[in-house]
Formats: structure tokens, C-alpha cells, sequence
């Protein structure tokens, strides 16, 4: 089972996201302003996926409902207690990439063929996870890092306390 704060860190590790409160209640997760995952309250998760994506997405979860605009479909809706923690993050990047304009979902799609000590000057110890994470929100060198504190490099999802150990050990600022 997952949550809301599952939903909240997926969607915001991707660039150019922003939370909105919708209404009381509904928590919107936007990219330029277009939404791509939603939930109006803290039972279910809405996401807006291509339609293809949306077919995959039923057959895999029963308990899944379609949503649509008229006869458009525009996504899907499943209880939080459906999904789990890593189906979910995969979901919302597949609503995301949808959403986001071209040279975004471009510079997010370029992190997943990234290896460890190939970027730029980040080091190599901080694992392929942490690299993804990072070119993936456009960051690709040292000196882009030294501008971000410990909690904004926590939040991306794919970098935990080893690699800012070691981002921080490698800027000399530990």
C-alpha cells in the first residue's frame, strides 16, 4: 500500500512540478501547469496517462477505474491501497513524461541511460540511482550541486544520505 506521501515525492522528483490544493481536499501535481497525477483524498491516486497507458494500467489493476473527458479517455484512478511504492513511481513518471513539454521529458528520458562517473563531473561513487536523479533534473556538474542543500538533494527520488555524503566529501564541504 502506498500514500500520499509516496505520490508527493514521486511526482515532485521530476523537474518543473508544482503541488496545487485544487480544492479542499484535492491535491493537483502539475507540470507547466498541466496535470498529471492528482488525489481527492488519501484513498485513491488519479493519473493522466496516453491512452495506450491506460489500457496497460486497467489490465494490471482491477480494482482501476478509467477516467474520461466526454469519450476521451484521459486516465486512470486506483485505491492507494492497490499500488505499491514502486508501481506507483513508475506510473506517475509514464503521466509526467506525458505531460511535460518535449526538451523536459527529453532531459528526464537522457537520465535513464546515464552510468555512474559518465556525467559531467559528478563522481562515480554515488551510485547510478543518485546520477539518474540528477541529470534527470538537469544537474550535471559539481558546481550545480554546491547551489543545493542537503533536504533539496534528499527530495529527489534516487539520492539518499550516502551520495550527499559523498557529493559533500567530493565539494570539500562536509
Amino acid at each position: 500500500m502506498t500514500t500520499l506521501t509516496q505520490l508527493r515525492k514521486a511526482a515532485l522528483s521530476f523537474p518543473e512540478t508544482a503541488e496545487q490544493e485544487i480544492r479542499r481536499g484535492m491535491v493537483a501535481f502539475t507540470v507547466r501547469e498541466k496535470r498529471f497525477a492528482a488525489t481527492g483524498t488519501d484513498k485513491d491516486v488519479q493519473l493522466n496517462l496516453p491512452a495506450a497507458d491506460i489500457e496497460e494500467f486497467l489490465a494490471e489493476y482491477p480494482t482501476a477505474e478509467r477516467l474520461s473527458s466526454g469519450v476521451t479517455p484521459v486516465g486512470v484512478r486506483v485505491p492507494f491501497q492497490d499500488i505499491d511504492g514502486q508501481r506507483l513511481n513508475h506510473w506517475v513518471r509514464r503521466a509526467w513524461l506525458a505531460r511535460a513539454p518535449k526538451r523536459l521529458a527529453n532531459q528526464v528520458a537522457a537520465g535513464d541511460t546515464v552510468t555512474p562517473g559518465g556525467v559531467g563531473d559528478l563522481p562515480k561513487a554515488i551510485g547510478k540511482p543518485a546520477t539518474q536523479a540528477l541529470t534527470s533534473a538537469g544537474i550535471t556538474t559539481l558546481a550545480q550541486v554546491s547551489g543545493l542543500t542537503d533536504a533539496e538533494l534528499l527530495a529527489m527520488h534516487g539520492v539518499g544520505p550516502k551520495a550527499v555524503r559523498v557529493l559533500r566529501e567530493t565539494l570539500g564541504t562536509t
